[in-house]
């Protein structure tokens, strides 16, 4: 090591320079500056044009001729980087508020490229020239360039909120700044507002004028804590979604696009959407067209038949970029360090840098008319001595001694001296001299006018008010993008159609849902179709008329709950036999569902508080318990009854508090009383006794609750285990007391079986009835007979040897789902 050299370390070498070079990009290159929203490559564009005389009502000029200025005087750092920020200071779907005005190919929203800078053209948007106003008034700070030849602004001294109508993003090292943008007539109202409320806004109350960020592609914001997140905390994820509607072309039904998310390229959203057809996710789509012109956007998907259209598009949402994310992130440099704003903070941060350029613009223009009040004192002070004046002139033997002379004379400054020997002629006429006069007793005013503004902070906050104004009515412009309060997260349920189907549960177990389109209605009397393939010992037990978007309450014979959505339920085709509950549910091997509830919204707390469950056992034992009790499901279930020995949970049913309750037991017996007459309990209680059954061998086989307000219109339908049914009047069956014996319903035979069903059902209902062989009918209950409360009935469905009813259930006709 020679002499004068000292030894360093490489590690502290290595983190000076790193931090040296992160400063660096930092401050000259990836974050705006929140006084003007511009990162140094911006700003020299705009000074740059400034400086070549590029204005809004000048002639359109070639790129790279401004590339070329900015490079050699401003921006050493490559022309590419200079020109592609030029491009994007033009495309209206980047900034909502363009800063320049472009002539010629500027890329496209499929992300084509710009022409090269040697065939575009342009100019100042007029909206730039109000960042550069009152740039020669010395309101900002000036820099030497790169290598000190010439001087360059810190930063502008704009009158439009740049930052927060334009936005930013860039990504520095070790942070990222993502800043959007916003309509310019909310952002003005939100500083008017907040200047006439003495600076101290409140972020909720600023809300009330910035609604939500605004994006120059338009679309929609859905849902809003991302929002309030963002405007709080200058940190929150916003969904956006494209905007889309509806049309019939050709008899087909089309979704159309006519918006679509903030810096989505259209191009690979519609490559995306080709591939996920061809992986089977879009079946639903037969053909995608791209009708984009230079008038607006528009992507066409035209549908195959029978495909939801609300449905398709919530998956095109979830597997495509017609939704996006666009996450907030508010840093900008604050005295040149990066720091993390809120929506109040910019608003703050604007405020201050226009009262500092407003003070500097009128100590500037203070300084000016009282240079020019000095000079104009001194006119006055040889008005009344002008031949005098001119004699002495002639005197004198040069330019200095006449100076000389008047600065003795009139005792004049030299300054003073050097203007009266300025002046011309023709402005020593008694007009001209009066509007000097004139021109004095006005600038006194500006003087004291410019005083004020300096010395009082509610004439500068007024100033500013007035100005941005007067942005507000040349540039406002309505809201582009929609806000959809309502919106969240995806949810399962968007995607999936909430349609009517056929839930059915066997025997040994085994669970699946089917469209309910795929059962024809047949007439009274019909064979039935195939409706499963079940094992020989098996046979279904169940079956049940659901919506997709419903909640399911599976209710087992020794009182166990479970909660399932239902289409969690597997999907099945008609002779399938469907998946085993205990892969689905964790039930017990020695247990089985026995009973269903089909409910609304188990979330909702006021839905939950007005109902009730109402059990019966094959004992006839009969408890009331409120559905709130249900609502918070376990994985392992939890206790709905207590379930007494020998005996077994047989029906479940969701009730309002006053049914009249009807129970049947296989005997034919049945029995009619008030669900008031029934004491509501917790889950942990078993119940009272519902009916009783005087043969040991006879068992409940189902119960009906009917709201007291149908007033009977409907009727009571039994069914038999040999396929016989009928319909009776309500009426028929008296009330009695709870507990009681109950009456004959159907006069059960060797020929009809014992009763197995009980049903209550109008005209408008289907029935699906299905035997024990797997063979489901669905029959018009018109077409039942209504008959005498102890006769046989009719056949309903033809059985071979051997087979029996396994179960019947009814299908809701009425529009709007009776289910809740």
């Amino acid at each position: 090591m020679s002499e004068g050299e000292k030894l360093v370390s490489i590690e502290d070498e290595m983190k000076s320079s790193y931090i040296d070079y992160s400063m660096s990009v930092i401050i000259s290159r990836a974050l705006p500056d929140v006084r003007d929203g511009l990162k140094p490559v911006h700003r020299r564009v705009l000074y740059g044009m400034y400086k070549l005389g590029i204005f809004s009502n000048s002639s359109y000029k070639k790129s790279a001729r401004i590339v070329g200025e900015v490079l050699g005087k401003y921006h050493p750092h490559g022309d590419i980087s200079v020109y592609d920020t030029m491009v994007r200071m033009a495309q209206e779907w980047t900034l909502r508020y363009p800063l320049i005005d472009g002539q010629g190919n500027f890329g496209s929203l499929d992300a084509d490229p710009p022409a090269a800078m040697r065939y575009t053209e342009v100019r100042m948007k007029k909206i730039s020239e109000e960042m550069l106003l009152d740039l020669k008034k010395n309101t900002v700070d000036i820099q030497l360039n790169f290598d000190d030849s010439l001087e360059e602004p810190v930063v502008l001294p704009t009158r439009i909120p740049n930052l927060l109508i334009n936005g930013s993003s860039g990504i520095a090292v070790g942070m990222a700044t993502n800043i959007p943008p916003h309509n310019i007539k909310e952002t003005i109202n939100a500083i008017c507002a907040y200047i006439d409320n003495g600076n101290n806004l409140s972020i909720e109350q600023i809300m009330k004028y910035i609604k939500a960020p605004d994006f120059p592609t338009g679309g929609i914001i859905y849902g809003y804590e991302g929002v309030k997140n963002a405007f709080h905390t200058g940190r929150g994820r916003i969904i956006l979604r494209a905007k889309a509607h509806l049309e019939e072309i050709q008899g087909r039904q089309c979704i159309i696009v006519d918006e679509i998310p903030y810096q989505v390229n259209k191009s690979d959203l519609i490559t995306r959407t080709v591939e996920l057809m061809k992986e089977g996710k879009m079946e639903g789509i037969y053909q995608i067209r791209d009708e984009s012109d230079r008038n607006g956007l528009r992507i066409v998907y035209i549908l195959k038949q029978n495909t939801h259209p609300k449905i398709l598009l919530n998956k095109l949402f979830k597997y495509t970029s017609l939704q996006t994310y666009f996450n907030v992130n508010n840093i900008a440099l604050v005295n040149g360090k990066p720091v993390k704003l809120n929506i109040k903070d910019l608003i703050q941060h604007f405020i201050d840098h226009r009262h500092d350029v407003i003070i500097r613009r009128s100590k500037y223009q203070l300084t000016k008319c009282k240079n020019r009040v000095h000079v104009l004192v001194g006119f006055l002070k040889i008005l009344d001595h002008l031949d005098i004046l001119i004699q002495m002139i002639k005197k004198s033997k040069n330019h200095g001694d006449a100076c000389k002379t008047l600065i003795k004379e009139f005792k004049v400054s030299e300054i003073q001296s050097k203007s009266i020997l300025d002046i011309r002629l023709q402005n020593l006429t008694s007009l001209e001299l009066e509007k000097l006069k004139k021109e004095h007793d006005e600038l006194i005013k500006k003087i004291d006018f410019f005083k004020k503004v300096l010395d009082q902070y509610h004439i500068r906050t007024k100033i500013i008010k007035e100005e941005l104004l007067e942005i507000k009515k040349k540039y406002q412009d309505s809201r582009r993008t929609q806000i959809d309060y309502s919106g969240n997260k995806f949810n399962i349920e968007d995607l999936i159609e909430n349609e009517q189907v056929v839930l059915t549960i066997s025997h040994a177990g085994y669970i699946k849902r089917t469209s309910l389109s795929e059962y024809k209605r047949q007439g009274r009397g019909g064979i039935g179709n195939r409706g499963a393939t079940a094992r020989e010992y098996d046979f279904f037990k169940h079956l049940l008329i659901a919506r997709n978007h419903q909640y399911l309450l599976l209710f087992t014979e020794k009182g166990k709950c479970f909660w399932l959505r239902v289409y969690e339920i597997p999907e099945g085709s008609k002779i399938s036999k469907g998946r085993a509950i205990q892969n689905i549910i964790h039930l017990q091997q020695d247990d089985k569902v026995n009973a269903y509830i089909l409910t609304g919204d188990l979330t909702n707390k006021e839905y939950v508080r007005n109902y009730y469950v109402m059990m019966v056992t094959q004992k006839g034992i009969i408890k009331k318990t409120p559905l709130e009790n249900y609502s918070r499901p376990r994985k392992y279930g939890i206790n709905a009854i207590v379930i007494r020995k020998g005996d077994s949970l047989l029906e479940a049913i969701k009730t309002k508090g006053d049914s009249h309750v009807f129970i049947a037991a296989k005997s034919g017996k049945i029995i009619r009383f008030s669900e008031k007459n029934v004491r509501s309990t917790g889950r942990a209680s078993s119940g009272v006794i519902g009916i009783h059954l005087s043969d040991k061998n006879d068992i409940v086989i189902g119960m009906i609750c009917v709201n007291v307000n149908v007033k009977e219109k409907g009727h009571l339908l039994v069914v038999s285990e040999k396929g016989f049914g009928k319909r009776s009047y309500l009426k028929d069956y008296r009330f009695t007391n709870r507990g009681g014996k109950g009456i004959k319903t159907i006069n059960v035979t060797k020929k009809t079986g014992n009763l197995i069903a009980i049903k209550y059902v109008t005209d408008q209902d289907d029935l699906m009835i299905i035997k024990k062989s797997g063979i489901i009918i669905r029959i018009s209950v018109s077409d039942i007979r209504v008959m005498g409360r102890t006769t046989q009935g009719v056949r309903l469905i033809n059985l071979k040897k051997n087979d029996a009813i396994a179960d019947v259930e009814k299908i809701y006709k009425p529009t709007g789902d009776p289910i809740l």
